[in-house]
């Protein structure tokens, strides 16, 4: 069997599309949702667009597969001058965790937040994702927030 070949992360493109809705579908099964194939594909034209206020996807990739995606947006912040970034989404397929997919996706969002200016990177996790936990453990600050929302 031969090892597998180096991770690469980047942009996504369109003809990731197929892929990249797998992954996403998996990664929303994680969390016992989905969505109509109508918002699959506004979120995968939003991820493509031009638009600098709306959604940026990334991917990893390996032996010519997407392994992982993440999902980040700059905004606005009223306690601030800069931008701050939300990483919304992050997901690496079962067979590949534990191996870095997550945090490479991680510091590659990161970066381009360095790039774009914007000091804050955040981002929400469920208490129960403890696998993921451990990696945000060493790569982030958990904060005292808890998130509401409309009922």
């Amino acid at each position: 069997m031969s090892q597998p070949t180096a991770l690469t992360v980047r942009a996504l493109r369109a003809e990731d599309e197929p892929q990249w809705r797998e992954l996403w579908k998996a990664y929303l099964a994680f969390y016992e949702t989905s969505v109509p194939d109508a918002v699959y594909a506004s979120t995968f034209g939003r991820l493509l667009g031009d638009d600098t206020r709306d959604f940026n996807g990334l991917v990893a990739e390996q032996d010519g597969r997407l392994v992982g995606l993440t999902h980040y947006l700059f905004h606005r912040h009223c306690w601030r001058i800069e931008d701050v970034c939300y990483l919304q989404d992050l997901y690496a397929i079962p067979e590949v965790r534990g191996q870095g997919v997550g945090r490479a996706l991680i510091e590659a969002v990161y970066a381009r937040a360095d790039a774009a200016g914007a000091p804050t990177v955040y981002w929400l996790t469920q208490t129960f994702n403890t696998t993921a936990r451990q990696l945000y453990d060493r790569i982030g600050i958990e904060t005292p927030f808890i998130k509401y929302q409309r009922p």
